[in-house]
């Protein structure tokens, strides 16, 4: 039989450094995300993702068909061809950009690895350097001075003309950004007089000197040096050209620090110039010349302006953005935050001669750090996950006119401890537990229902969606979210944003708590902040972190663990969610960890493994408390994971010894024996169950490395399983994998498997035949 495994979705945030982003000519964005190098066309569906290095990614940059690679690794990979290692003795670098010189008439080299090519390098020691190549390799030629802290990004624009020169823009954590250019060195005659167009590096060092008293100007110690720095690249054949390198303008206009730079693609017709710039105070601005003709000597000269700025009002709004760069040939302008979203905005005005109309759209989101726990809505209408990038997520289909297409739909919680593990009671209802004691429930606010329905994710009755408050907030220094009512939502989220932009509060208040009149998914900045959950339960007992959660299959009941080295913590405390009270006395048997647990599917049987390498079962009594009934130690290292089969006269324990063993209630029904071991190449992880409409069954196993395999036995009561496939590497995970979980409701292939990882990815993948 022929298995066909496909991605249905990938949910993948960029990584924190601000040059691990870029854009090709075709369009293509390329990101790196975690170890892999992330890519995406421009309908945002997932074109590609792979692993490049061995930790992640920090810098990443197209230049024609090369893709070059950073990490902190510390390796550079280049994805064509194998260039020079330059060390840079002990220095950091933050940005690295290639481009060809112009020659003399203003045109370009053509190959790119010809002695005309120039390497900017910018890092920790405040400095850009210039290195060129001559004679097959690359030597330092210049050295600019003047940020007062980290480069942290540089970017080229190539001239358009023979006129125009190479211009290099470099951006400091000093929050400003300066513009440098490249041209074809041309002596001053001797004799020039004042008349002459070119000023003399005499007069241009003479002009220097007289800045040396703005160190003490109220702006701070800024330095603005006009020094000309003359480069002298030598070709193969012996011939050589010579370059002059001066500083052009200082940009002033952010708050913070520069992340990054990015010059608008030139594209079709005369378009204006313009600079992309990122910074950690939240905003984007695009820089554009404006020119200023001077009436005393006739001449022209260009002041850059801030034409357009996006983002948040208000700055540091969780760390600002991280980076941006263009896509879709200058049509799309895409930053991306300190949580990983990206944003985006796209140029939606046609008429050259008028000014520019920005609309934000969407992007992809994902998690920033290990997905630690997925969950199905009791009907498999959307996904929910936790990470510890401190934040749980929802995950659904949009209907589209080919198929549906998964996005984020909603951040429920976003917390202030590493999320563990999330169970889903109801449709609007889910517990979540972190890194901390305590066990949180939350319900859907009425903007998650009005959103469900609106975009057809699921649909709601009235009766269903209840009485519910309209959104939820978090008060300063608390955690737990506030459910806010209908007539306070618009004084609530003027008091988060404190706009003087009325427009853009009426959007955000409405999207806010009218769904159905906006007609389509929230974006990066609503996630993060406007579809919370109110919190409406804590539940307490464990002495320490929680660390496994399980919800009833008649949502009844939860049973939760705690971090544990002894036997006196090693127990499982079981709670009723009419009351949330405890129900009876905590569980006793294991003496580590409990790892996980897991209900039987008639909730007769309560599962638990531990890392005391055990698994031990508790029964239902008549007064609706549990008792052990088996234990059994078969395995010989840690048991991460167990699974109930959806018949409930089986299950599997996953354990680190590279075994997955499947149990059964003997033939005298008085204990539970193994009648199946299956051997991974790598520790078990995962484990998770299904079934099909013609009798078989089907078991996921995930491994420590990311691996993933699916196998089936031929009968309900057949003890024999057969690999039914190994998931290509290019499909499924890197490393540790936490979770599997079936879609529920799929009898019949094709179905539809979730998996969660170390790796901070989350991940559907579609099983056919």
């Amino acid at each position: 039989m022929t298995v066909e495994i496909s991605t249905a979705y990938i949910s993948a945030s960029a990584n924190r450094y601000s040059q691990a982003g870029s854009s090709s000519n075709s369009s293509l964005v390329a990101f790196g995300s975690s170890r892999y190098v992330a890519l995406w066309n421009t309908a945002w569906k997932a074109a590609h993702i792979f692993r490049s290095h061995q930790k992640s990614i920090s810098t990443l940059h197209f230049h024609g068909g090369t893709l070059a690679t950073g990490s902190s690794d510390s390796s550079v990979k280049i994805w064509k061809d194998e260039t020079q290692t330059i060390d840079l003795r002990g220095k950091y670098p933050l940005s690295v950009r290639l481009t060809t010189l112009p020659d003399a008439q203003g045109s370009v080299f053509i190959l790119v690895c010809l002695p005309a090519t120039v390497l900017a390098i910018g890092g920790t020691d405040k400095n850009v350097q210039i290195w060129t190549r001559s004679d097959e390799s690359f030597v330092r030629s210049a050295v600019l001075s003047g940020h007062e802290d980290w480069v942290r990004s540089l970017d080229f624009h190539l001239p358009r003309s023979g006129e125009q020169p190479l211009i290099l823009a470099s951006g400091s954590q000093d929050s400003t950004v300066r513009l440098w250019n490249i041209e074809v060195y041309r002596a001053v005659p001797k004799g020039a007089g004042p008349a002459d167009s070119t000023l003399s590096d005499e007069l241009l060092d003479e002009f220097e000197s007289s800045l040396g008293t703005l160190a003490d100007a109220e702006e701070g110690d800024r330095q603005i040096s006009l020094k000309r720095h003359v480069l002298t690249v030598k070709s193969r054949d012996g011939r050589t050209q010579q370059f002059s390198l001066t500083f052009d303008a200082l940009l002033v206009g952010h708050e913070a620090g520069i992340t990054s730079l990015s010059w608008r693609p030139d594209g079709e017709g005369d378009r204006e110039l313009t600079l992309l710039s990122t910074s950690t105070d939240s905003s984007l601005i695009l820089w554009s010349p404006s020119t200023i003709i001077s009436t005393a000597q006739g001449d022209a000269s260009s002041l850059w302006i801030n034409r357009q700025r996006f983002g948040d009002v208000g700055g540091q709004r969780l760390g600002g953005f991280v980076g941006g760069i263009w896509s879709r040939g200058g049509a799309d302008a895409l930053a991306w935050g300190w949580s990983g979203g990206w944003r985006r905005w796209r140029c939606t005005s046609t008429d050259t001669n008028e000014a520019e109309v920005w609309k934000e759209i969407g992007a992809v989101t994902g998690h920033n750090g290990p997905v630690r726990g997925i969950t199905w809505s009791p009907q498999g209408e959307y996904l929910i996950s936790a990470s510890l990038d401190q934040t749980t997520r929802i995950h659904g289909p949009i209907p589209e006119s080919s198929r549906p297409v998964w996005h984020e739909l909603a951040r429920p919680q976003v917390h202030g401890y590493d999320l563990i593990d999330v169970a889903s009671l109801d449709p609007l209802r889910f517990v979540s537990i972190a890194d901390e004691k305590v066990v949180r429930v939350f319900e859907a606010p009425q903007t998650f229902v009005d959103a469900l329905n609106g975009l057809k994710v699921a649909q709601f009755s009235q009766e269903d969606q209840g009485e519910r408050p309209a959104a939820a907030s978090v008060p300063p220094l608390g955690l737990s979210n506030k459910a806010v009512k209908d007539g306070e939502i618009a004084d609530h989220f003027c008091e988060i944003v404190r706009l003087t932009h009325e427009s853009l509060l009426a959007s955000i208040v409405s999207t806010v708590y009218d769904w159905n009149a906006v007609h389509r998914r929230p974006f990066e900045g609503e996630l993060s902040s406007m579809t919370l959950w109110p919190e409406i339960e804590k539940v307490f007992g464990h002495g320490y972190e929680s660390i496994s959660l399980a919800v009833s299959n008649n949502k009844k009941f939860i049973a939760t663990a705690c971090k544990a080295t002894t036997p006196e913590h090693a127990v499982i405390r079981v709670y009723e969610t009419d009351k949330w009270q405890p129900v009876g006395q905590p569980l006793q048997g294991h003496s580590l960890t409990v790892t996980r647990i897991a209900f039987s599917p008639d909730d007769r049987y309560i599962l638990t493994v531990s890392r005391d390498r055990s698994w031990r079962l508790f029964e239902a009594q008549a007064d609706s408390s549990f008792a052990p009934i088996a234990a059994d130690k078969s395995h010989s290292r840690i048991i991460w994971d167990c699974a109930w089969a959806q018949e409930g006269d089986v299950f599997a324990t996953a354990s680190r010894d590279k075994t997955v063993k499947i149990w059964r209630l003997g033939d005298d029904s008085s204990r539970w024996v193994s009648i199946a071991t299956l051997k991974t190449k790598e520790a078990a992880t995962a484990v998770a169950f299904n079934a099909t409409n013609d009798g078989r069954r089907l078991l996921a196993v995930g491994t420590e490395i990311g691996g993933l395999s699916i196998y089936s036995s031929g009968s309900s009561a057949s003890s024999d399983w057969t690999p039914m496939c190994t998931v290509d590497h290019s499909l499924t995970h890197s490393d540790h994998i936490y979770r599997l979980a079936w879609r529920p409701g799929r009898q019949v292939l094709p179905k539809e498997l979730a998996c969660c990882s170390e790796d901070g990815t989350l991940r559907i993948l579609v099983v056919q035949q």
